[in-house]
């Protein structure tokens, strides 16, 4: 008798040891947390939600008896690895992956001396590491010290409590693993919709193309496409969920003065009162995808959208298999009518764990320098205007005045499933496509992972004056090749 499986169903699971840990970081009221530059405030007056970090350490069976080093004996400095590499877990420790409820790196190098200093903590190296920001559009920006603005001190003190609270999280994850199953499935939730709205104004003087504004386009076709991930012990108790979703939290701008993870928080809290287990946001390829309803003050909107994606999740959690099983059909039972049987039986699960970093050059704009970009910031009448080229300079003096940026590609293999993605803030597009080339894989994509520097939109796009496209310092052609590097890192996993 044939086995068969239910096509809508793909059994895209791990089985090996996970820890989970979580700490507090919310930064103190009075915090520099200036992020919109219409906003009319620079420092943070009251707190909606706390600030989460969470750590997710995952290792074979093999490498992750109880007390085992946290992550391996693995002491090569970072700086002396190889930048293409691949690190099979039989060659180091677990893979580590902290979910932050952060917004963005001012400059690359920010993030490189705090990833240096989690490495050295721990005797990491940075294929197995991915620090993945929530993108919240309400907390205070990861930069370096800046006197001149408001809140500065208590925000560079509040990064050095960050760097520490997150060796001492990944150090507890790492040390109170057990034996787990990590099962994907997939679902749908229609928060996220298309975000670039060709003006309603008329078109502008100059024959100039059409201006696109950045906000719900009720015309478009966004990716509402929903990952859920399970966490099961040995007893088959629910310890974990993990929620990959691409959407913007740009519920809150210029007029909040809070401190707020945005949706994402409430999205937690929906999960966590119905699992009694912690919930993981992992933000997917939202470049062109946000809430349609947006840009408030309102916390309650921010929550509203929470509980929304977090019944999604619920509901996506729900329609899962239990853990180590398929329901395969066994027979017929005749009735009124001829009744087909399907059952839940044991099933094999993957062990297979792999880590590839690889990298990808990306072309430069022609942008002025760093320090010609200061002038014009200096000479800027308009706060909306000034802050646009502080940022646009902040970028211009970490991608250097080069023609070409090379950005970082990391791709694991978490047995059966795919988690890939890159520093940057990647078009809708580019989830559709790989899913589109590895349709037998739950794919977990990514961005803003281990960095941030610019938008990836795809190259028609940059014919038209959109807000992501003079965003960015890439030149168009960005997001088609960082699809090809990613297919590559993808099948390089596979093969491993």
């Amino acid at each position: 008798m044939p086995m068969l499986q239910p096509t809508s169903f793909k059994h895209c699971s791990f089985r090996g040891r996970i820890g989970i840990e979580r700490a507090d970081i919310t930064p103190p009221v009075g915090v520099y947390c200036r992020n919109w530059g219409a906003a009319k405030h620079d420092v943070a007056d009251s707190i909606h939600r706390p600030l989460t970090l969470t750590a997710l350490a995952i290792a074979a069976d093999s490498h992750a008896a109880a007390g085992n080093s946290p992550v391996g004996s693995d002491n090569l400095a970072a700086s002396e690895r190889p930048r293409d590499s691949r690190s099979p877990m039989a060659d180091g420790g677990p893979l580590v992956l902290v979910d932050a409820d952060l917004g963005w790196w001012k400059t690359p190098s920010t993030f490189l001396e705090f990833q240096r200093r989690i490495e050295q903590a721990l005797s990491l190296d940075s294929t197995r590491l991915i620090f993945a920001l929530t993108h919240t559009h309400a907390g205070p920006p990861l930069m370096q010290p800046d006197a001149s603005l408001p809140g500065s001190q208590l925000l560079q003190a509040w990064m050095a409590e960050l760097i520490e609270t997150t060796i001492a999280t990944i150090r507890q994850a790492c040390q109170n693993m057990f034996p787990a199953t990590l099962d994907w499935h997939t679902g749908h939730c229609s928060l996220a919709t298309h975000r670039d709205l060709p003006s309603p104004e008329p078109q502008r003087a100059g024959g100039d193309p059409a201006r696109y504004l950045c906000g719900y386009n009720p015309t478009g076709a966004p990716d509402q496409t929903l990952m859920v991930g399970r966490i099961t012990d040995s007893q088959g108790t629910l310890r974990g969920t993990l929620v990959n979703y691409a959407c913007h939290p740009t519920t809150l701008a210029a007029d909040n003065t809070s401190i707020s993870p945005d949706y994402v928080g409430a999205m937690r809290e929906t999960i966590q009162q119905a699992t009694s287990a912690p919930a993981l946001f992992l933000l997917g390829m939202c470049g062109d995808l946000a809430p349609r309803f947006q840009y408030v003050g309102d916390p309650s909107v921010a929550d509203r959208h929470g509980r929304q994606l977090g019944c999604a999740a619920l509901a996506t959690l729900y329609d899962m298999e239990p853990a180590n099983t398929s329901l395969d059909y066994c027979g017929v039972l005749e009735s009124g009518a001829p009744l087909a049987l399907w059952q839940h039986r044991p099933r094999e699960v993957s062990t297979q764990l792999q880590a590839v970093r690889q990298s990808v050059s990306l072309a430069l704009k022609a942008w002025p320098t760093a320090d010609e970009l200061d002038k014009q910031r200096l000479a800027c009448p308009d706060r909306a205007l000034e802050e646009r080229l502080r940022r646009r300079r902040d970028i211009r003096r970490g991608i250097g005045d080069g023609q070409c940026y090379a950005i970082a590609i990391h791709a694991w293999r978490i047995g059966d499933a795919i988690l890939v993605g890159s520093c940057c803030e990647a078009y809708s597009w580019l989830q559709q496509e790989l899913r589109r080339r590895f349709a037998d894989r739950s794919l977990i994509c990514m961005n803003l992972i281990n960095g941030s520097i610019g938008y990836l939109p795809p190259d028609p796009l940059y014919d038209s004056d959109v807000y992501p496209v003079w965003q960015t310092p890439f030149e168009r052609g960005c997001l088609e090749s960082t699809l090809e590097s990613m297919t590559g890192a993808i099948q390089d996993v596979l093969q491993a």
